[in-house]
């Protein structure tokens, strides 16, 4: 039996409906609910696990305290390691305890950087790189995680996808649909960066291999879709799947970050204009893993999800 943690939330709903659809026997976890969920409260080194946790031989940990935009929190790696390291840590103690065999555990891109140099990719096995406060917070509780396998024989299955997109998906990816079904020119059509993402279906399909493959066991995984648009193109083919017209103004990219650093916008330009590329080859040398939906066809899904009624 399974353990998702999160599954309230944008990738552990998904993970839950992919375990139905395999006729697999789950438990699903959230911080306050009710019906067929196990509701934990706050989620800290302290949050008691073991009704949660009996019987289980899986966890899936999806539940995080994810990056946020414009944080207002007095002290944010404090509130992230609270969360991502003592909480995560504190339920894999007790998993240890309850006789779990495998932890997986979904961590993020932003434990190896927050870009790449053009031609240069993330690998798996690169040394941690973490710049903000939330991929500290996701290093170190993968650190820990490992050491507590080697402690206690837990097997460890991490894995860092980069921007999750999908039905559903929310923030800045949600907002690109908006402007494109709008209409509104945008100065994006000459931005020649690559970046990688992750459809929400190639990560759960991941995932779900990552819970069963022997080769998994304490293993660091990237995910991605194993091709890598640059802002330009993923616009264009948004607004295809949008079924609207691209209408996008070729400004050079030096004049949108010069714009932009003197607005005290350099990290938006950074993450419309800069490339962060992942190598996924490790999970199909060991798992024989190759993302099973193309982008374009994520991204059709993605729009028709947005265009059904209540986003527009």
């Amino acid at each position: 039996m399974l353990l998702i943690t999160g599954s309230n939330g944008f990738v552990g709903r998904a993970v839950c409906d992919r375990l139905r659809s395999e006729n697999c026997t789950f438990r699903a976890s959230v911080r306050k609910g009710t019906g067929n969920v196990i509701a934990v409260g706050d989620i800290d080194g302290n949050t008691p696990w073991s009704v949660a946790l009996a019987g289980i031989d899986v966890v899936v940990h999806t539940a995080a305290r994810v990056h946020i935009m414009n944080d207002a929190s007095l002290d944010p790696l404090a509130d992230f390691r609270k969360v991502n390291v003592a909480g995560t840590l504190n339920l894999a103690r007790q998993a240890v305890a309850a006789g779990v065999r495998r932890f997986v555990f979904i961590s993020s891109i932003k434990v190896n950087g927050e870009a790449t140099k053009p031609g240069k990719t993330f690998h798996a096995d690169d040394i941690a790189a973490p710049l903000d406060s939330y991929g500290i917070s996701k290093s170190e509780a993968e650190q820990e995680l490992l050491q507590l396998a080697i402690e206690t024989g837990l097997e460890v299955v991490i894995i860092r996808p980069p921007l999750v997109y999908g039905p559903g998906v929310k923030a800045n990816f949600a907002a690109m649909m908006k402007w494109l079904c709008k209409g509104v020119p945008l100065p994006l059509g000459a931005i020649q960066n690559k970046r990688s993402l992750v459809a929400l279906d190639n990560l759960v399909d991941l995932i779900w291999v990552c819970v069963h493959h022997p080769a998994a066991a304490n293993q660091i995984f990237l995910a991605g879709d194993g091709e890598d648009l640059s802002t330009t193109e993923l616009l264009e083919r948004m607004a295809k799947a949008l079924g609207v017209a691209s209408r996008l103004i070729p400004v050079p990219m030096w004049m949108l970050q010069t714009g932009a650093a003197l607005l005290g916008k350099s990290d938006m330009a950074q993450r419309l204009c800069g490339s962060l590329q992942v190598d996924i080859s490790k999970a199909a040398k060991l798992l024989g893993w190759q993302p099973p939906v193309s982008v374009d066809k994520a991204l059709l899904k993605t729009a028709c999800e947005f265009l059904s009624d209540k986003h527009l």
